[in-house]
C-alpha cells in the first residue's frame, strides 16, 4: 500500500504527469504465474518507465486500491480468491556496462529485463559471478526479493545497489546491498519491508576472468564427465543449463515454480539426532554452526518421489522431487492440499517442517 503523509495527502503525487495507461479488468492472474493457477485480479498494468510506475501508483492511490508489483510470476503462487486492487506488471529495461579497470566490471540492469538472457549476455562477455545462476526464469528485479542461489552462488554475493521507489517516502531511493538484509533465499523485500520498495534496476559488480574452483558438486562431477578442464563463464553457464534441463521441467511448457521448497537449515546437534537413525543423510556446514539439508531428499524418503496425485491433480516432478508440476489441477487449493501431504509427512518422519519458496498472494 502507498502511505500517506501527515496531511493525509499522496506524498508523490506532486510529480505525476498524467499519461494514457493501459489498466486492464479482471485479469486472469493463473497467466501471471507459471503454475497456472489463481484467481482474477481486479486491474493490470505494465510499466516501463518511472513516470508510468508513479502514475499507477497515483492511480491506485485515488481509488483506494491494494498495490503489487510483479515480474514474470515465476516464484509466485496466487490465492483463488484472487487480488482486489492493482496488479503492476514491472517491464522496465536496461543494461548499462560500467568498466572501472581491466579485473571489475559494473552492470546496471532493470529490473523487467529477462534474467537468463541477463547471465548470458554477461557470461558470453567474459564476465564471472552470476554464471551459475543460468537458466533461472522470472525477472532481475526478482533476484533480490529471494536472494536467489544456485550452485554456489547467489545474488548477495555480485549485488552492490538497487534502485526502487519508496512507497514509505514517496521517492526514488538507492539501496546498497548491505542494506538489503540477506539471507538464505530471504531479504527485507520479502520480510520486514515487503510491499514497501518497488524495484527499478540493480547493479552487479562482476569479474572479468574465469570461475574458480571449487565448484559445485554436480558442476564438477559434470567437468569431470565431459573432460572439461578450463572453465570460463561461459563454460560453466553451458554446464548448469545442461544439468537443470536434466532435472527440472520447462515453466514454459510444464506448469511449475520450480524448486518448491527451501533446504532445511537445522543445527548440528539436530543432524546428530537424525544420523543416528539415518546415517545417509547429507548434510552441507555452514558457517554459523547450522547445517543444510537437500529437501529434495527428505521428498523422496517419504515416498513422494515421481507422485502423480489424483485426487489434487498435482505430481513431483520424476526426475526431481523438489519440483511440484501441475497436472490438471482445477484450483491454487488443490496445489495447497498437495503441498500439505508432502509438509507433514516429512514432519512425521523426520520432524522438520518444510518452508515453501513461492510466495503465496495475497498474504493473507
Amino acid at each position: 500500500m502507498i502511505c500517506l503523509d501527515a496531511r493525509g495527502r499522496n506524498p508523490f503525487a506532486y510529480t505525476v504527469i498524467m499519461t494514457v495507461m493501459n489498466i486492464l479488468n479482471n485479469v486472469s492472474l493463473a497467466v501471471h504465474s507459471t503454475m497456472g493457477l489463481g484467481g482474477v485480479a481486479a486491474h493490470l498494468v505494465e510499466v516501463a518507465e518511472r513516470m508510468e510506475l508513479l502514475e499507477a501508483l497515483s492511480w491506485a492511490q485515488e481509488r483506494k486500491l491494494p498495490v503489487m508489483m510483479i515480474g514474470s510470476g515465476s516464484n509466485i503462487v496466487w490465492r483463488d480468491e484472487g487480488f482486489p486492487g492493482l496488479i503492476i506488471v514491472n517491464s522496465f529495461k536496461r543494461y548499462e556496462v560500467f568498466e572501472e579497470d581491466a579485473a571489475n566490471t559494473y552492470l546496471t540492469v532493470g529490473a523487467g529485463e529477462n534474467w537468463d538472457s541477463v547471465v548470458e549476455r554477461a557470461a558470453s562477455a567474459g564476465l564471472t559471478g552470476i554464471e551459475a545462476l543460468s537458466l533461472i526464469p522470472g525477472t532481475a528485479g526478482a533476484t533480490p526479493v529471494q536472494n536467489v542461489g544456485a550452485y554456489g552462488q547467489e545474488i548477495a554475493q555480485t549485488l552492490t545497489t538497487i534502485e526502487a521507489f519508496d512507497a514509505k517516502t514517496g521517492d526514488y531511493v538507492t539501496l546498497r546491498a548491505d542494506d538489503c538484509g540477506f539471507g538464505y533465499r530471504t531479504s527485507r523485500f520479502k520480510t520486514t519491508d515487503r510491499g514497501r520498495f518497488y524495484i527499478t534496476a540493480l547493479t552487479l559488480h562482476l569479474q572479468k576472468g574465469n570461475p574458480a574452483p571449487p565448484y559445485y558438486a554436480s558442476v564438477q562431477s559434470y567437468f569431470e564427465k565431459h573432460a572439461i578442464t578450463t572453465v570460463t563463464p561461459m563454460v560453466l553457464r553451458e554446464a548448469v543449463i545442461a544439468i537443470r534441463q536434466s532435472r527440472l521441467p520447462d515453466p514454459a511448457v510444464v506448469h511449475n515454480n520450480g524448486s518448491f521448497f527451501a533446504n532445511p537449515v537445522i543445527s548440528a546437534s539436530q543432524l546428530e539426532g537424525l544420523r543416528g537413525s539415518y546415517p545417509d543423510l547429507p548434510a552441507w556446514p555452514l558457517p554459523d554452526d547450522t547445517v543444510k539439508i537437500p529437501a529434495a531428499w527428505l521428498i523422496e524418503q517419504v515416498g513422494f518421489k515421481d507422485v502423480h496425485d489424483t485426487e489434487t491433480g498435482m505430481a513431483t516432478w520424476h526426475a526431481q522431487p523438489l519440483v511440484l508440476v501441475n497436472e490438471h489441477a482445477k484450483s491454487t487449493a488443490d496445489l495447497l492440499a498437495f503441498k500439505q501431504k508432502i509438509v507433514d509427512a516429512v514432519v512425521d518422519k523426520f520432524g522438520i517442517t518444510l518452508v515453501q519458496e513461492p510466495e503465496l498472494l495475497p498474504l493473507a
